[in-house]
């Protein structure tokens, strides 16, 4: 089957369950099984209200067709950062943990993973409070973050981690490892978060028929080692099972906030540093540099093959004359200069 082959006929099963599966919900980001929860069909800006000092709600709740509007019960609630920023995390930091463990099989990488992606949206606060999926923002970071190939080379994680006690855990989390990172992220966007086609290409950067390939091609490899998973059901069953299994839990919106600014401040103090070092050592340079070129002064060598001066002896009779002539000559004139007469 070629390239264009396996992405349309992916598209065409995907586009089929989507509408039969209440699942797929648009930016839904937990998994319903786990949570024994229906799925979400709003973002959570629908559920959080930014608002800060002298400024208007940034997001209002929107009605979903089918469903009442929310009676004016007056005013919206005005958040605090804070707030608003704990309730997110609250929302998505404990699936975001469990679907970062499935592309990285590493527990604590996964909550570190996590982590990091909240302290970068709380640098940015401004901008994700205003974004049309904050739980997709932080989901597209805390992946990124987790598939990072700099990790091989922390100390911490070159050692493997202890696998999942029972055997068909074992097996499937072994499946998914051994994919290529996008497929992995593929799969586990599709067939785990629930996400539809369209926003599973355009998280990975990919267009839909590539993501509809990397789909349909992850879902044959797992088959192969696992034939009992080659029902896309009962796979999103079995990852929301494996991802569930773990017990994996996150650190406290807190501990978050407070971990990322005492990372902004240290680097913008190790910035600041850095600039005034370099111009330190720009003004020591222009200070002790010559302003003139001095070609340097050559060192002394012997000079080979040069006969020795010859040892001083009596002086011939032509020699004194010349030296009597010279001394009764006068001291100055022409007539020291002038050549004498012969």
């Amino acid at each position: 089957m070629g390239p264009a082959a396996a992405g349309a006929g992916a598209t065409t099963t995907v586009g089929e369950r989507s509408s039969r599966s209440p699942r797929h919900a648009p930016n839904d980001t937990r998994f319903p099984v786990v949570t024994g929860e229906p799925p979400m069909c709003r973002p959570i800006y629908v559920y959080v209200l930014f608002r800060t000092k002298g400024w208007c709600p940034v997001t209002e709740s929107p009605t979903v067709p089918g469903e009442r509007p929310p009676e004016n019960t007056g005013a919206p609630a005005a958040l605090t950062p804070d707030q608003a920023f704990d309730a997110l995390y609250a929302f998505c930091a404990p699936a975001l943990v469990r679907q970062t463990y499935l592309l990285c099989g590493r527990r604590e990488l996964a909550r570190e993973s996590v982590e990091r992606a909240f302290q970068f949206a709380w640098q940015r606060w401004p901008e994700v409070a205003r974004d049309r999926d904050p739980a997709g923002w932080v989901r597209a970071i805390a992946y990124e973050c987790a598939l990072s190939p700099w990790h091989r080379f922390r100390p911490r994680y070159r050692s493997p981690e202890p696998p999942p006690a029972d055997p068909a855990d074992r097996a499937l989390l072994t499946a998914l490892l051994r994919l290529p990172p996008s497929y992995r992220r593929t799969l586990v966007l599709y067939d785990g978060v629930g996400l539809d086609l369209p926003e599973t290409a355009a998280e990975t950067e990919a267009s839909t028929p590539a993501a509809a390939g990397r789909l349909t091609r992850a879902r044959e490899v797992v088959a192969e080692q696992i034939p009992a998973l080659a029902d896309p059901g009962v796979l999103h069953r079995r990852l929301a099972e494996l991802a569930s299994s773990e017990r994996l839990l996150a650190t406290g919106p807190t501990t978050v906030r407070t971990c990322g600014e005492r990372r902004n401040v240290f680097w913008t103090r190790a910035a600041i540093a850095f600039t005034v070092t370099i111009i330190g050592a720009t003004a020591l340079t222009l200070r002790s540099a010559p302003t003139h070129y001095e070609p340097p002064i050559a060192p002394a060598q012997a000079v080979q093959g040069v006969p020795p001066p010859p040892a001083l002896g009596p002086l011939s009779p032509e020699q004194q004359a010349l030296r009597a002539k010279l001394r009764r000559a006068e001291d100055n004139g022409p007539d020291r200069i002038a050549p004498a007469a012969r």
